[in-house]
């Protein structure tokens, strides 16, 4: 991470008008740290806020990819540490990340603060995405596990899963967004208190039935069989298939289908769950003839996972990694799974660093909308329904 002394002096203090017609943006060509370009924006934004004046100090670089950068800022009128997403708007590709995330509010999903668009000298046009800043990743929570030779405590999977569930569900059901790339790295965690929050939708998008979608898309560990299959009709179920590989990693400590090609993710699935039946490869993608799957026998669960592994947490993840998308369950049904009751408990625990769990049940009526009786009393215990108002006592 590098030193704030170390970036440029005009990236020190940054200076954003919040002004649609006015996008003077002038750029650092070269940041001398080998990652990419920085912008300086001094205008730009967009019509649905009000014109404003923000400062924002660059502090540190987080991120860098083939998406843009990421870096941590101090905004100086509030004083808040934020995170600053810069991304290129190649007229090649439609970018929906501004238009996906405007909308959502959720304790689950990082909260945009504000949105920017600056100009290069030579005409590129970038989105600033100043979002909520949270300083940790699931990938590098379960490395540090890795690193001190410790497997994750149960519960704390059961408290991270738990809200990524919660997070798809939300986006899921309440907007129809598939996010197409859920992975540990762009999961957010708050350490001291264990909140998780759902980041990075560069790649997500609204599904529309009959609509056909790209299918190279997703990380390729948790990329969902009927993607390697090359479906361009799938439903938000891709989603629900890279959480079960997460829930996975989560439990084992490494990623469950460490495929180093397309063909060789496919194998490594093959492995686990045994070859697929020509029912399923027709419900992954029916067009699909490329492949001639090795005959593999499947394995049973608990001879993956370690020894005394709760039967519960078998189930759920057996419920995630089905090879038929339609089979799989939704992460709103998953949230009242066995494997979630130690969080349903009136006096649940405390995690292993001695801290109270994250809230959990704060529900919002948009959240529950449409949820039959039966489920919403599995989902909002009787010692949380006061945290959920309008659902009444």
């Amino acid at each position: 991470m590098a030193s704030v002394d170390r970036l440029p002096e005009k990236l020190k203090d940054m200076k954003i008008k919040d002004d649609e017609n006015e996008m003077e943006a002038p750029v650092v060509e070269d940041n001398g740290m080998g990652t990419g370009h920085i912008i300086v924006p001094t205008g730009g934004g967009n019509s649905d806020q009000p014109k404003q004046t923000i400062s924002y100090m660059a502090e540190h670089l987080v991120g860098s990819g083939s998406f843009g950068i990421v870096f941590q800022a101090k905004c100086l009128d509030t004083g808040e540490t934020v995170a600053i997403k810069t991304v290129l708007q190649d007229k090649r590709y439609k970018n929906r990340e501004l238009q996906t995330m405007r909308p959502l509010d959720h304790p689950n999903v990082v909260s945009l603060r504000h949105s920017f668009f600056t100009k290069t000298k030579k005409d590129e046009l970038y989105l600033n995405l100043v979002l909520e800043y949270v300083p940790e990743t699931l990938d590098r929570v379960i490395k540090n596990y890795n690193k001190m030779n410790q497997r994750m405590p149960l519960l704390n999977a059961k408290i991270y899963f738990y809200q990524i569930c919660r997070a798809l569900a939300y986006i899921h059901n309440c907007f129809g967004v598939c996010h197409r790339d859920i992975k540990p790295q762009n999961l957010l965690v708050f350490p001291n208190t264990n909140q998780v929050k759902l980041c990075d939708f560069g790649s997500a998008k609204v599904l529309v039935k009959g609509e056909p979608n790209i299918s190279y898309i997703c990380s390729r560990y948790y990329r969902a069989p009927e993607l390697i299959c090359g479906a361009t009709e799938y439903t938000t179920a891709i989603d629900i298939w890279s959480a079960g590989c997460v829930l996975a990693e989560l439990l084992l400590g490494q990623p469950l289908f460490p495929g180093e090609s397309r063909v060789d993710q496919l194998v490594e699935i093959a492995k686990i769950l045994g070859t697929p039946t020509r029912e399923e490869i027709k419900c992954m993608n029916p067009r699909y003839t490329e492949f001639k799957f090795p005959q593999i026998k499947a394995q049973p669960w608990h001879k993956i996972f370690p020894k005394l592994m709760p039967p519960e947490a078998l189930d759920l993840v057996s419920r995630f990694l089905q090879y038929s998308p339609n089979l799989r369950c939704t992460a709103l049904e998953a949230l009242t799974h066995p494997f979630f009751d130690e969080l349903r408990d009136p006096k649940p625990p405390c995690t292993p660093n001695g801290r109270c769990l994250p809230p959990l049940f704060n529900f919002k009526p948009r959240e529950l909308e449409g949820v039959p009786q039966e489920i919403l009393v599995k989902l909002v215990p009787e010692h949380a329904r006061r945290q959920c108002s309008f659902l009444g006592t």
